[in-house]
């Protein structure tokens, strides 16, 4: 989001309960009667309090009061407590107001009344408030929600010192609406509190403040009623202050162009437009909005030129997406045409079905048959997709959908689907707005593959299934165990591999050897009966992650990274587009031998990666000089190419032909010969994605990631290897632009992750996506394109200069 920019909600589109926390009362509570004659000290007496909420609309009392429990703990008073309203944000309007009482229960004679306080739940600029909030209390006043209030809980401007003003800017701090800076906060907050004690002590100790917290959301919200905006215009006055006049027109329909539109989609209409053929000209029009990217909006007169020939595109599958677009969902008649329409459709391909499942769409008939095309794909092509769409259950109309139970059904099938979709769901259940839908997903894969019964042919029943993936969670927690308990270790790496290798072999020797094979979680299909101690380690890095080298249940070993602290749902949707682009490729019968590693975030701030023996390219070149001397000692061949078999140099020149083309069109960014990895057998391939979609660290980045060593193990840019080398890339990336629709759709689906580099602003990344794939240009012009790219990133210099840097920078790390 730029600068120039506001991003917002409404409050009529918020379909959720208004909920607040109550967290504390703040300053001494007055002495009673009853504790004066005891002698009690004034502010120490043992009060019993509870909070009274209530909702006032326009002055009026709205819905039922909410009260907290009893707190008695004494001075401070704090409830910490979460309130749910019944009402909801969209039934709110501009003038709704919460009222609280705090009363006592400990008075002799009843109930007594401590003060209250009335808050707006819009301020002046029309936008919902957030976070936290220090309301006034009035002393022996019962809340007032009438307008104007009597016991208004924000302290007048006048009356505001030094304590409000610091709270006001905490407040935005804490809502993030103020940079975060680590040292200049720390010394900041110790100031904040010298003046909270400095205007404590000055103050009249009798004053009580109710201290709320009110719910934030990601963008700030706007108040505008249902349908038209309803706003009454400010008065408008003398001064040069800026006025908001507010449209009254704004968000409602013109009524002529509504009139034509409805003439001209009538069900009469319909018994003409099932003859109609498009011209020639109006076929071409079509044909052109066909080829239209998924991220496209359709203008108004493209879109009804595809409903005037709905009848005669039936049999183009491709225009099935594109008339959906069209329909008036609003309208209950249309609506009912289009979906018996859809049923009679030629049956689209999965990648179209996927579109049906972004949050463009809503009808739930559309998303059904969304999921019945997805049932025609194999489960090979269906892993493929997993990702997205679990994440598309977001934008689902219930918590158990048809696309959730299709996802659990087909689990049932498969124990790779069913570990994957386990571990997919589980990561989401943090996310504190859709955790509920998650936790639903979550339970029914459990619940069905319990009641699984042991197949005929001596498959484990379903108990035991689940409790084979449950047992991955208990393996993953122990490791994240080890990794505190490593950490911990002073000293350099060698003590801290010394340290893990004694945990392993010592007290946690249950590792060593588990009491029953458990399934890798990175890959289901294999089974794993321990760790071996002697052969596991840890990478010298900040974070010290472990590479562990476990036996399998078919007697070899396999080896993987574990990680704690670092976020690795970035890098496993990467490897993911990798794995899926392989796999489009190879269809074209084009293998470049790329190197899609297995990733898998097994939390926020956890995972697990598989380790592909293999060397930098920094690492390459300080103890080899070359990559070619490098590849010289594991393939020589003094009649092959630069003295290495063909083979070899035939693998190296493809993977770095795939990378190139792959690291383009996805964006990825902070590329360096740390992070260029190189096989044995010639395969380099990239890992650490920390950045993608155009973003990165260092400035001016070259187009393509292709560095002068590269290009010097294929002979140089006059080679006849490096020709080749660019004729791989043309013909890669002219095979994938052929599936963009598929790569797009899945990284809409991707619109509501919280992975940071589309969470930041999914709309800007997605159409940075669409233009790396030139969908402007035909199979010919595409070409000469990628050849210009490369021919631009090789003669690029500077990047040389900042890798330069960069391994300066490493060295002295």
């Amino acid at each position: 989001m730029t600068g120039n920019e506001f991003r917002f909600f409404l409050s009529c589109d918020i379909n959720l309960p208004v909920t607040f926390r109550i967290e504390r009362l703040e300053g001494n509570l007055p002495q009673s009667p009853a504790s004066s004659e005891l002698g009690m000290a004034t502010g120490n007496r043992n009060a019993e309090l509870y909070v009274e909420c209530t909702l006032y609309i326009d002055g009026a009392l709205f819905g039922l009061s909410t009260k907290t429990r009893l707190e008695s703990s004494g001075y401070p008073y704090c409830w910490n407590e979460l309130i749910t309203l019944s009402s909801k944000y969209r039934d709110l309007t501009s003038q709704a107001q919460l009222a609280f009482t705090v009363w006592d229960v400990s008075c002799g004679n009843g109930v007594g009344l401590v003060g209250g306080a009335t808050v707006f739940l819009f301020n002046s600029k029309k936008q919902l408030k957030a976070g936290r909030q220090k309301l006034r209390l009035w002393p022996g006043k019962e809340a007032d929600g009438t307008i104007p209030t009597t016991t208004p809980g924000k302290v007048p401007k006048h009356e505001r010192g030094e304590i409000e003003r610091v709270e006001r800017l905490v407040n935005k701090y804490e809502r993030g609406q103020i940079q975060r800076i680590d040292w200049l906060d720390s010394l900041t907050f110790k100031s904040v509190e010298k003046i909270k004690e400095k205007e404590s002590s000055r103050s009249d100790s009798s004053c009580l403040s109710l201290v709320v917290d009110f719910c934030s959301f990601e963008h700030r919200v706007v108040f505008q009623e249902s349908g038209a905006n309803f706003y009454a215009p400010s008065p408008v006055s003398s001064t040069n202050e800026l006025v908001t006049i507010w449209d009254p027109e704004v968000g409602r329909k013109n009524p002529s162009e509504h009139k034509q539109l409805k003439l001209a989609r009538s069900l009469t209409r319909g018994i003409i437009d099932r003859d109609l053929k498009p011209s020639s000209n109006e076929r071409k029009s079509i044909q052109r909005i066909l080829k239209y990217p998924p991220t496209r909006t359709l203008s108004g007169e493209e879109r009804q030129l595809l409903w005037k020939f709905r009848f005669s595109l039936m049999s183009e599958k491709r225009a099935l997406t594109k008339f959906l677009r069209c329909v008036e969902w609003t309208d209950v008649q249309e609506a009912k045409q289009a979906i018996d329409l859809m049923g009679r459709w030629e049956t689209i391909d999965v990648a179209d079905a996927l579109e049906l499942l972004s949050p463009v769409f809503e009808s739930e008939e559309v998303r059904a048959y969304a999921v019945s095309v997805l049932e025609r794909a194999g489960d090979e092509e269906l892993q493929c997709y997993l990702l997205q769409l679990v994440q598309a259950l977001r934008f689902e109309r219930s918590d158990k959908s048809r696309l959730s139970l299709f996802l659990v059904q087909r689990s049932l099938s498969n124990i790779e689907i069913a570990s994957f979709l386990r571990w997919y769901v589980a990561v989401e259940l943090h996310d504190p707005t859709y955790a509920k839908r998650f936790y639903c997903t979550y339970d029914m894969l459990e619940d069905s593959m319990v009641k699984m019964e042991a197949g005929e042919d001596g498959d484990e029943d379903g108990f035991k299934l689940w409790h084979s993936l449950v047992r991955q969670t208990e393996l993953t927690a122990q490791l994240c165990s080890i990794m505190r308990d490593v950490r911990n270790v002073r000293g350099g790496t060698q003590k801290k591999i010394e340290k893990l290798r004694q945990l392993l072999s010592g007290l946690l020797s249950e590792l060593t050897y588990f009491e029953e094979p458990i399934r890798l979680p990175l890959a289901p299909g294999v089974l794993i009966t321990g760790i071996v101690p002697s052969e596991s380690s840890i990478f010298k890095s900040a974070l010290h992650p472990l590479r562990l080298t476990f036996r399998t249940a078919n007697g070899g070993t396999c080896k993987l990274i574990f990680k704690k602290g670092d976020d690795l749902r970035q890098d496993q949707l990467v490897i993911q587009m990798v794995t899926l682009m392989d796999r489009l490729l190879k269809l074209e019968n084009l293998d470049l031998h790329l190197t899609p590693y297995r990733v898998l975030a097994t939390g926020q701030d956890e995972g697990m990666v598989e380790f592909i023996p293999s060397s930098s390219l920094a690492q390459i070149l300080s103890e080899h000089r070359s990559i070619v001397n490098y590849l010289q000692k594991f393939h020589p061949d003094e009649d092959g190419p630069f003295g290495i078999t063909a083979q070899c140099l035939e693998t190296f020149i493809k993977s770095c032909a795939g990378y190139s083309v792959i690291t383009y069109i996805l964006g990825i960014g902070d590329r360096h010969l740390d992070n260029l990895l190189l096989r044995d057998d010639g395969r380099l391939f990239h890992v650490d994605f920390g950045f993608i979609l155009g973003r990165d660290p260092k400035p001016f980045p070259p187009p393509m990631k292709l560095c002068k060593e590269m290009v010097e193990a294929m002979g140089g840019a006059e080679s006849q290897y490096y020709t080749r080398f660019k004729s791989y890339c043309c013909e890669a990336y002219n095979i994938l632009r052929k599936s963009s629709n598929l790569i797009l759709n899945l990284f809409h689906l991707m619109a509501g992750s919280n992975i940071p580099d589309i969470a930041s602003d999914p709309e800007k990344g997605i159409l940075k996506l669409q233009e790396k794939f030139r969908l402007d240009l035909d199979d010919e012009d595409s070409i000469h394109f990628f050849q210009d790219l490369i021919n631009d990133s090789v003669s690029a210099l500077f990047p040389q200069m900042v890798e330069t840097i960069h391994r300066w920078a490493q060295y002295w790390r």
